[in-house]
């Protein structure tokens, strides 16, 4: 499966942001999804992943009430919509799938196969 992350941008903190994680090769129902980031000079890190069911989600306690990913069947995406938008969200955001994930391998960036490139999400402050 190929997937593309799209939605980037630049903004002001506390603005909001979309990204949309596009897959094309394959469907993404029953696919867990993950969004991760990375900031310059920092290890990625995860930030929020859909169960392959769609019913469970986690995240990390950094974006836990502002960041919410959802599902679109129709359209084969994964979204990611992010508000309340802080400067230490600025990193490069990626997403990922994995057809195999049980529910407490969703936030191990390891143990995902498929990547996409990443897209860029600036907060000045």
């Amino acid at each position: 499966v190929q997937l593309q992350a799209s939605g980037g941008g630049v903004v002001r903190a506390g603005e909001s942001l979309r990204l949309s994680c596009t897959a094309s090769g394959r469907t993404l129902r029953g696919v867990a999804v993950g969004w991760f980031r990375q900031a310059p000079g920092k290890e990625r890190e995860f930030v929020a992943a859909s169960h392959r069911t769609g019913s469970g989600t986690v995240y990390s306690d950094s974006v836990k009430g502002r960041f919410t990913i959802s599902r679109d069947n129709a359209k084969n995406t994964v979204a990611l919509q992010m508000n309340s938008l802080k400067p230490e969200d600025t990193a490069v955001y990626y997403c990922a799938a994995d057809g195999s994930l049980i529910y407490s391998s969703l936030s191990n960036g390891n143990a995902y196969d498929y990547w996409g490139q990443g897209t860029l999400v600036t907060v000045s402050s």
